[in-house]
């Protein structure tokens, strides 16, 4: 679990070296950050209201995204089997469920050390 006093604090350490960057480089790292920072009330919407991982492929996170869209896939399948499959479905879903409610009440950290990570990242390909 992210601790938002440990990811302030890094916000922090990061604009502190974008504003000792030179000029030039701090234009370029304006013009590089602002197509890769994510916007947390729009992973928070996706997680919401697609339970299918998409939230996880907004910041890049390739395999988890699609381990939760398989798993998505199959307990929907699942859920029109008349046999004992149906339960399974239902509990694949609700466990998908309670593990993104988490991530859905975390968004706005999540979100923000991804920013931070994005930053450092940027700041290195600059130096």
């Amino acid at each position: 679990m992210l601790n938002k006093d440990k990811v302030v604090k890094e916000e922090d350490i990061l604009r502190e070296k974008v504003q000792n960057l030179p000029d030039n480089l701090k234009k370029q790292f304006y013009e590089k950050i602002e197509k890769e920072i994510k916007d947390p009330d729009t992973y928070a919407v996706l997680n919401w209201l697609f339970l299918t991982g998409i939230h996880h492929l907004y910041l890049k996170k390739w395999l988890k995204g699609a381990i939760n869209l398989i798993l998505f896939i199959v307990g929907i399948v699942l859920l029109f089997d008349e046999n004992i499959y149906f339960g399974v479905g239902i509990g694949i879903l609700v466990a998908i469920f309670i593990i993104e409610l988490n991530e859905l009440f975390q968004s706005q950290i999540i979100v923000h050390n991804y920013n931070n990570e994005v930053t450092q990242k940027i700041l290195e390909e600059l130096n």
